[in-house]
């Protein structure tokens, strides 16, 4: 049997169970499904029974091998793609595939914020359904007053409806990691991109840009009063001019703001 590695962050889902609810949380249509890490292939072949195409990327030359001889039938029917690559490394500014695609998969816990922060920029990526450490998860679901709240939980509730469906037990692993483990799915707005005449809520990738920008600068020293944060890159008095306008309390910290309020601050910046 083949041994997990580590430097991969390798934790093999076993649990008949779990692999079940996933599949009934994934979006039935035709869409392409993409999953990173498809492992040994469990939750690969239960996605190949509702979908017509799986294009699936695995970093690990020998669990491709083992992946290429297990589905052979189905990549000849190029009902799978099977892609040996480093995901971070091929994901490019624009998307992983140049199709529609709901993002299916079990995360190697060291590189899943970084992987669902591509899939939130993707414009192809319509759903991200992805398993990953609880505490991630918890981050793109946090509300403006919990401490975990940050610009993670901002971006995802801007431009998704993001939810945590049900915890694992490390048990449903092999070999278990020390951690809980959720899942997490996040279903994106058709209109969170202006398109053509309708007003999305950022008016082109730039301003979405922008916005990311302005969240970094915001989250910069959590601990910090938010307006002493803006200020290292914005204006001092326009910036509390637009509080004063807002009605936002000078002395709140970067969690305790809204992610509308956020919003509205963001336009008055950009439009100053």
């Amino acid at each position: 049997m083949i041994k997990a590695k580590k430097k991969f962050g390798q934790n093999f889902l076993k649990d008949e169970s779990v692999l079940s609810k996933i599949i009934k949380s994934t979006p039935k249509d035709d869409k392409v499904i993409v999953e990173i890490g498809p492992g040994l292939g469990d939750l690969t072949k239960k996605l190949l029974e509702i979908s017509d195409k799986v294009v699936a990327f695995e970093v690990d030359l020998e669990l491709y091998g083992i992946l290429q001889e297990k589905f052979k039938t189905q990549i000849a029917e190029k009902r799978l793609e099977l892609i040996c690559a480093d995901i971070l490394k091929i994901w490019n500014s624009s998307s992983i595939i140049d199709s529609d695609y709901h993002l299916v998969a079990n995360l190697p816990y060291y590189i899943a914020t970084k992987i669902i922060l591509k899939a939130l920029d993707d414009s192809h990526c319509k759903t991200v359904l992805v398993m990953t450490q609880k505490e991630v998860a918890n981050k793109f679901i946090a509300k403006h007053q919990e401490k975990e709240f940050s610009a993670l939980a901002i971006l995802a509730h801007s431009i998704s409806k993001p939810a945590v469906l049900f915890d694992v037990d490390s048990s449903s692993f092999e070999p278990p990691p020390k951690v809980t483990s959720s899942v997490l799915k996040m279903v994106k707005f058709d209109d969170y991109l202006k398109v053509d005449n309708n007003r999305g809520i950022f008016d082109s990738y730039n301003e979405y840009e922008k916005f990311k920008l302005f969240l970094r600068v915001a989250f910069k020293s959590p601990r910090k009063i938010l307006l002493k944060n803006l200020s290292t890159i914005y204006e001092k008095d326009k910036i509390k001019k637009h509080f004063e306008d807002l009605q936002i309390d000078q002395n709140l910290r970067p969690h305790q703001l809204s992610t509308l309020h956020y919003h509205l601050l963001f336009k008055k910046i950009i439009g100053a």
